[in-house]
């Protein structure tokens, strides 16, 4: 075996191993259901795992020289997204799909949730694990169209176990149903949702750019679901 196949089998074989680690954390988070923060943990521990296997902090999409088209494209992001759920809100016939159970709660604690439990126990983690550990690990072995395809059916099927449990939020039950329903439209929003975050992370050369835009999915639609509950009175 030549010295770059040799390479590519072990690039090959350390993006398996990231893979079975997602799935793992996958599992075990849904089973043992652990507090917020540990998963913030977990996604330290495969930024430290890739670091060790020899991702530079380029290759991981957190270069110092790709922060400023990062924060350019995730601000814009973010604009994009506070539109499209300022019309979704207003507009009675899209209303309750901002109307989620789980921010129909008091502001103090719609705040907490929205700018401190989601990054640091969300974006944080599921960038790292997508966008950043496992986009560098199949980089060095794939080309870029199958980087963004994979990690955005991973970052998917990621969903799918959560969703099995139900969905909270009246607006999209009311449209699919629960169990299998809930779990193939998660499956398909959350895959397209990888498809932007990683287009995002491709374009500007940053992880910061897809949370960014992560967050503004995420953060946002908790402030805007308090805001959908407010208006329905």
């Amino acid at each position: 075996m030549t010295t770059s196949a040799a390479r590519r089998t072990r690039y090959r074989a350390a993006s398996g191993v990231v893979v079975l680690a997602l799935a793992a954390i996958n599992v075990t988070d849904h089973l043992l259901g652990p507090p917020w923060w540990v998963r913030t943990l977990e996604g330290a521990a495969l930024l430290a795992g890739a670091r060790l296997d020899g991702l530079s902090w380029a290759q991981l999409g957190l270069g110092r020289d790709r922060l400023g088209p990062g924060l350019r494209w995730g601000l814009g992001a973010i604009g994009a997204v506070s539109a499209v759920y300022v019309v979704g809100v207003l507009l009675p016939m899209t209303r309750p799909l901002f109307q989620d159970a789980r921010y129909h709660v008091p502001q103090a604690q719609a705040l907490w949730t929205a700018l401190v439990v989601i990054p640091l126990g969300t974006v944080v983690p599921e960038e790292l694990a997508f966008r950043s550990v496992l986009w560098g690990c199949l980089a060095r072995h794939c080309r870029p169209w199958q980087v963004l395809g994979l990690t955005s059916v991973l970052f998917g099927l990621w969903h799918v176990l959560a969703a099995l449990g139900g969905s909270s939020n009246r607006g999209l039950t009311g449209a699919v149903g629960q169990g299998a329903g809930v779990a193939l439209a998660t499956l398909a929003v959350t895959t397209a949702g990888g498809l932007v975050f990683g287009e995002l992370r491709r374009r500007s050369g940053s992880v910061v750019a897809a949370a960014c835009a992560h967050w503004a999915t995420n953060g946002l639609g908790v402030l805007f679901g308090l805001l959908a509950w407010r208006l329905a009175g």
